[in-house]
């Protein structure tokens, strides 16, 4: 087992405990969330292996970046990795029902599995999960808590047709 370690991340939408392996970041815990994680006792406190991830999560709650560039360490059942990958291929500032990435997974009755992978996403926010609603356009369902999920998705509705130059974002 690859040592793991961990810091927290002040966001603007809270306090937020982050880890990896050496194989790259595998969670995201909102503090305010449904099932807040705590560092465990084998885990080492270090921010220095996070700063390109710090980098990243504040570029884009600034609006200044639409996709995440960094490895992961995905961990779960074949069916969750492919909803979690198949989470990181919606586009930025839109969404899609569970019934929708059920049929994307090449599974289309699984509509309730594919929210129950949804909800275990260990990475949320680089794995966008909260681009997910229900079929009648409601948000339900978000391990970080429904008022992050409403404020993440206003979040990239705001910055989604912001053209880009170069990596800086355009003056409107």
């Amino acid at each position: 087992m690859s040592r793991i370690c961990y810091t927290n991340f002040e966001s603007p939408m809270g306090m937020m405990l982050l880890a990896a392996d050496d194989r790259g970041l595998r969670l995201i815990s909102f503090a305010s969330g449904k099932r807040p994680e705590r560092p465990q006792s084998a885990w080492h406190k270090d921010c220095a292996p996070f700063a390109e991830t710090i980098r990243q999560l504040q570029a884009y709650f600034q609006g200044e970046l639409k996709s995440f560039d960094l490895p992961l360490s995905l961990e779960g059942t074949d069916f969750q990795l492919r909803v979690w990958h198949s989470l990181c291929e919606i586009p930025y500032g839109q969404t899609i029902s569970y019934g929708q990435l059920a049929c994307r997974v090449g599974n289309p009755k699984a509509a309730r599995a594919v929210g129950l992978a949804n909800g275990s996403n260990p990475i949320p926010i680089v794995v966008p999960c909260h681009r997910v609603i229900g079929s009648n356009g409601s948000l339900v369902g978000y391990g970080g808590g429904l008022s992050n999920k409403k404020a993440l998705l206003f979040l990239e509705k705001q910055h989604e047709f912001l053209p880009f130059d170069g990596g800086v974002p355009a003056e409107r």
